[in-house]
């Protein structure tokens, strides 16, 4: 009974709002899935569907902003995406269209459950629980509302299209135009005189029809040509948000199956979607070798190319790096996928086939491995082992990072030292890992593909 309530409750959902929308052709059960928190302890939860939702989201509100404000910089364009799709936005349009009221973020007590409606007919039951779900008062994080919002979202994407997500989005109140526009030109002399453009076309298998969008693409602000007055931080930008989706969708369309749990795709994303592996991608392209910089950005590269030395690249995602990398590396990565978005006529598809190759090996399950701080700090949670890590140093020209970890009586503790914060965290947390390992304190198995994201045999939701 208590299942049925809450098909139910999507049900009501669907009904009374979704099917407001146009191109609504989302079964009931992905709604209930769409609603379900991870704290109701049931088979299926919103995470997945968020994480979905939150990519397509970020996607095609930069895609916008890119088109429309062709004159604003990174800074400004990033302020103006989050005023649309922060959790605050995404709650305040949840808060419109009363979506809090059937939300499911409760596990089933079934000692604190009345049966509604156990002693009126059919009908009764259907406007008890409409009643109960939009005109009760109940407290909710505003990222819970958010959550459920960009659920939706990729509920539409799954069972339906990117155009029934863009209509969805387009009815709660976010105005989107998917329409091609013109890109200004910022650049007054031949490309060919800035970079190569052959060599770099031949190491993206892309042909621009536009070459100062790959000139664009590799010009760090600190470049100070007079002949060019753009720099990368606005392809950076969309790529960001293309690439993000697109490695998103990717996964999701290889392990969408029910051996992995709801995490699966939001992990294995994390891990392919940053900057560490984004500016080892850079250097083992050569892309770095033809960024317009100054000297300063040029002395950055080379400390981080010192650092890679003895790095095998092609079995790492970037979280053996020790050292210092430079952000230029990770930003070119972003800003070339821009370029080849705006350039192909905004076909994502394309970005993906000529971003991929740079990217590979991807990461598999059986290759998959956490960060090492996160490692760390999962480990001590699910062992209620005592973790402390001090306030960092500098010391010279570097940082110094000290944790320190006690478990069964035992101290493990490493002073990481990098010359930057994050980097000596990671070098600090790979230590005591290293350390508690030998006494085989440990996660089993470190590959993300553990016993938390193998989903366990279900019984499946009826498909309405």
């Amino acid at each position: 009974m208590h299942r049925l309530e809450g098909l139910l409750v999507a049900f009501n959902l669907k009904k009374m709002l979704l099917d407001h929308c146009t191109k609504n052709d989302i079964p009931v059960s992905k709604v209930l899935q769409a609603i379900t928190a991870k704290e109701c302890q049931e088979a299926y939860d919103y995470n997945y569907l968020a994480t979905l939702g939150d990519s397509f989201l970020k996607y095609i509100v930069s895609q916008q902003l890119f088109k429309t404000h062709q004159n604003d910089r990174e800074g400004a364009l990033s302020k103006r995406k989050d005023k649309l799709i922060s959790n605050q936005a995404l709650s305040d349009f949840g808060l419109t269209i009363n979506l809090p009221g059937f939300i499911r973020k409760e596990a089933f007590d079934k000692k604190k459950w009345d049966i509604p409606g156990v002693k009126s007919r059919s009908l009764l039951l259907k406007e008890e629980l409409v009643s109960m779900y939009i005109g009760r008062t109940r407290k909710m994080k505003l990222k819970i509302i958010a959550d459920v919002v960009e659920a939706l979202i990729g509920a539409f994407i799954i069972t339906k299209d990117e155009e029934a997500a863009l209509s969805f989005i387009n009815w709660i109140g976010i105005q989107v135009d998917t329409n091609i526009m013109p890109y200004e030109k910022h650049i007054s002399i031949d490309p060919m005189n800035l970079v190569d453009v052959k060599f770099l076309e031949s190491q993206l298998n892309y042909e621009f029809k536009d070459p100062y969008l790959l000139v664009e693409a590799l010009t760090h602000s600190s470049c100070k040509q007079p002949e060019i007055q753009t720099c990368y931080e606005r392809l950076e930008f969309l790529g960001d948000a293309v690439l993000d989706y697109v490695i998103t969708m990717y996964f999701y369309k290889e392990y969408s199956n029910d051996m992995y749990s709801s995490e699966f795709v939001t992990t294995m994303r994390s891990i392919s979607v940053n900057n560490e592996c984004y500016a080892l991608s850079t250097i083992k392209a050569k892309l770095h070798e033809h960024i317009l910089r100054d000297r300063v950005v040029g002395n950055q590269i080379a400390e981080t190319m010192k650092g890679v030395e003895n790095l095998s690249l092609e079995s790492t995602f970037g979280w053996e790096l020790e050292t210092y990398f430079c952000q230029v590396l990770a930003d070119v990565i972003e800003s070339i996928a821009g370029a080849i978005f705006v350039d192909s006529g905004y076909k994502k598809e394309v970005v993906f086939e000529r971003i991929k190759p740079l990217l590979e090996p991807l990461v598999t399950p059986e290759t998959a491995r956490r960060h090492p701080i996160s490692e760390l700090q999962e480990l001590c949670q699910k062992n209620h082992y005592k973790m402390t890590e001090d306030l960092p140093i500098r010391h010279n020209d570097d940082t110094l990072v000290k944790i320190e970890v006690k478990a069964n009586g035992i101290t493990y503790k490493h002073t990481g030292k990098a010359s930057n914060k994050d980097t000596a965290r990671k070098v600090a947390s790979k230590e005591v890992l290293k350390q508690m390992k030998s006494d085989h304190l440990t996660l089993t198995p470190t590959c993300i593909i553990s016993s938390t994201l193998i989903q366990k045999p279900i019984r499946t939701i009826p498909f309405i």
